[in-house]
């Protein structure tokens, strides 16, 4: 027989099934770490595409990738974007997404607030999806507003053009120095103010205020705040759990467990 106790992580992860099982809405808020997983790079840091100060046009990629650049060079900030889409092509959702994905079939209400363009949450089969910086596959014409999806940009053109009008097409994200859509800002307030009952924070470094906000709404409904990931963030010190693992280790033994729970 084992005597081991168990040990910090899974007492964790079992209070956290435990909150799920009286649960009936989950908010899920995501991040950069959740795509990770699936090997899309980041612009800086390990295994960054740009981690010099500058690109080869003399910018730094923060710059490079702003609506001013795009309004007045769109080959330029089409080029960076191009190459970050090319090394992405060949990624896809991971099991956090999934999981996620699947929580719908047995909670009521279950809401993604996503940081990420990638696009995974909707592969992954989630419906109800707060993509606050826009997806990188849906492109529209800034002129006449023609609405295109792309799988990938391999076919485009650098910078594309509308086949209707030939003005400048973009994809329907935020770029550096842009505004939040006020209409998914809308739709986060809505849903915020009908509450959850738990709230996750997965893979995001929470440094800006709107990602934070969730969670410090939740706190002040003292209803219970989960975060999953491996470093410490802007939130570690007020959440009510801190797994500290990767998206698709924690979340899978999470579900495994409120699955064998539940049968």
């Amino acid at each position: 027989m084992n005597n081991q106790q168990p040990n910090e992580a899974t007492k964790k992860i079992d209070k956290v099934v435990k909150l799920l099982k009286e649960s009936g809405s989950i908010l899920f808020i995501t991040g950069a770490g959740i795509s990770a997983e699936s090997g899309l790079p980041t612009y800086r840091g390990a295994g960054g595409l740009y981690n010099d100060k500058t690109t080869e046009d003399g910018m730094p990629v923060e710059e490079a990738l702003s609506g001013n650049v795009l309004k007045m060079h769109p080959e330029i900030t089409w080029k960076y974007l191009s190459q970050i889409e090319k090394n992405c092509r060949n990624a896809t959702f991971n099991r956090a997404h999934a999981v996620i994905a699947e929580a719908e079939k047995f909670f009521k209400r279950v809401w993604v607030f996503t940081q990420n363009i990638d696009g995974f949450h909707r592969a992954a089969g989630s419906h109800n999806i707060i993509d606050i910086h826009g997806d990188m596959h849906s492109l529209y014409c800034e002129d006449c507003s023609l609405k295109l999806t792309v799988k990938d940009y391999s076919a485009l053109q650098i910078p594309p053009r509308c086949p209707e009008c030939k003005g400048i097409i973009r994809p329907d994200v935020v770029f550096f120095g842009e505004y939040l859509p006020p209409e998914k800002l809308k739709v986060l307030q809505a849903e915020l103010a009908r509450g959850f009952d738990i709230y996750f924070s997965i893979g995001t470094t929470s440094v800006f205020p709107y990602i934070q906000q969730p969670i410090i709404y939740a706190k002040s409904k003292n209803k219970p705040t989960v975060e999953i990931d491996p470093s410490d963030t802007e939130i570690s010190s007020i959440v009510d759990i801190k797994i500290s693992q990767c998206a698709t280790q924690a979340l899978d033994n999470i579900w495994s467990k409120f699955l064998n729970t539940n049968k």
